[in-house]
């Protein structure tokens, strides 16, 4: 191969690759906080205050989910743990609030901070005071999402 042929190569490769990229970062549906999101029907809420104190109020733990609306794992919890009627059973006894994580205010940015959630989908059951019962980071098949609800759930009654 010449020198020449293997430019153009190497110039037809670099394109490709850029124009693979370009498309795969603009593929993704942009959508907006506000008109949808990946919480199936489940009642999240958003403020961190109202759910700590809700939690609080009814002496249950919470279940904080961090998401973004690029997040295709989200999009499968909606599809198949979020409507799964043994999870939806058993996410009953939790308070649920929902960060988003192209959230930018100062509730949203310490509670990333403090339970390490750098990248969606991950969940955290808490106490109504933040402690640990159970991370789970990542996707989760609905039978093992509902293992770790179990397993936060026995937690939270031995507290």
């Amino acid at each position: 191969m010449s020198i020449s042929t293997r430019k153009v190569f190497t110039i037809t490769i670099f394109i490709a690759a850029i124009g693979i990229g370009y498309y795969s970062m603009n593929a993704a549906p942009v959508l907006s906080d506000d008109s949808y999101t990946y919480h199936g029907e489940t009642e999240w809420r958003t403020d961190v205050d109202d759910a700590r104190q809700l939690a609080a109020d009814q002496e249950k733990p919470m279940l904080i989910y961090f998401w973004t609306t690029w997040c295709t794992y989200c999009e499968d919890y909606n599809a198949n743990a979020y409507s799964d009627p043994a999870v939806l059973e058993k996410l009953d006894e939790f308070v649920l609030l929902a960060v988003n994580l192209e959230d930018n205010s100062q509730q949203a940015g310490e509670l990333q901070q403090r339970y390490d959630a750098n990248y969606p989908p991950q969940h955290v059951a808490v106490t109504p005071d933040g402690e640990v019962l159970v991370e789970i980071n990542g996707y989760a098949e609905t039978d093992a999402f509902l293992g770790y609800l179990e397993e936060a759930t026995e937690a939270w009654e031995r507290q």
